[in-house]
């Protein structure tokens, strides 16, 4: 088994063709056919479907621990380039939305002065979109929203966040100092999709005092939720951060009554040693967050 059969088998899992794996190797689609058919001459197994070049269920095996595989290799110069102090690298962060809107500039900041050779990639999404790929190795390291399913993975608590009922400044709860879920029961929400984190965190809540809530839409995703809010479609629990200054004029951000804050935390896979790049963002990582001096309203650090 070689190393560029494993390399080709994960860029057909990434780009679906064999002639895109081929480009994105820089070689040509011949040699890419020969390395899957070696490979799957020496596994005694069918990994990509000829016809539509998806991975069977045996390559979608292979390809989980080939990404495992190729990221220690990655990170072998990573570490001894470490030892000169002259850390290199790429490191793929995924991060949910609200947190990336005030974490990001404070860490590409830092890491222009810390770690200037160090390429940073992030890919914004939800945990049900990020966790998946931080577990396959997609992603080096993650800002989710707790709790965090995975049980590959382990976490470290960031910072908390007021979760608050977002309103027109018409609404009849605006002007309210705090509101009850009793309170939000006759009005329909734009809620985010049952099982997500932050759905969760309000469902316990009001099934806690026997209220139910009545949700308008349901979605997998708070900018979008946050967006119809703010363009009028209705009102919306959801983090105190996602309530920008400019938006105050216009919208109020109410307290509800018996629900917990939202913890937010840095996610890395529980196995395995993390390459020096790695471990030097997600040092770096926590370090801003726990010194940030300009955290928006409704953040409380660890």
């Amino acid at each position: 088994m070689e190393i560029r059969q494993l390399e080709a088998l994960v860029a057909i899992s990434e780009h679906h063709t064999f002639s895109k794996a081929a480009d994105a190797l820089g070689t040509v689609q011949s040699n890419i056919s020969s390395r899957i058919a070696r490979l799957e001459g020496e596994l005694g197994a069918e990994l990509v479907e000829r016809a539509t070049g998806h991975l069977t269920e045996s390559g979608a095996i292979v390809v989980d621990r080939a990404r495992r595989i190729l990221a220690e290799l990655g990170a072998i110069a990573s570490d001894v380039s470490e030892l000169n102090a002259d850390i290199r690298g790429e490191v793929a962060l995924g991060m949910i939305g609200t947190a990336g809107r005030w974490i990001v500039p404070l860490l590409l900041d830092a890491l222009r002065t810390e770690y200037p050779h160090i390429r940073l990639r992030i890919t914004e999404g939800t945990n049900s979109v990020i966790e998946p790929q931080l577990v396959s190795g997609q992603l080096d390291l993650a800002v989710l929203a707790w709790p965090i399913e995975a049980p590959e993975l382990t976490e470290t608590d960031l910072f908390t966040e007021d979760l608050v009922l977002i309103v027109e400044v018409g609404h009849p709860l605006a002007g309210r100092e705090s509101v009850t879920f009793e309170e939000l029961a006759p009005y329909e929400l734009l809620l985010p999709y049952p099982g997500t984190p932050l759905r969760r965190e309000i469902d316990d809540a009001s099934a806690a005092v026997g209220v139910t809530l009545q949700p308008l839409v349901e979605l997998d995703g708070l900018r979008t939720i946050a967006s119809l809010t703010f363009d009028g479609h209705g009102a919306s629990i959801l983090p105190a951060t996602m309530l920008t200054p400019h938006l105050r004029a216009t919208f109020a951000g109410v307290p509800i009554e018996g629900i917990a804050q939202r913890r937010v935390c840095l996610a890395r896979r529980r196995f395995g040693f993390p390459a020096a790049p790695v471990r030097a963002i997600s040092a770096l990582l926590s370090d801003v967050v726990a010194g940030a001096t300009n955290a928006p309203a409704g953040i409380y650090l660890s």
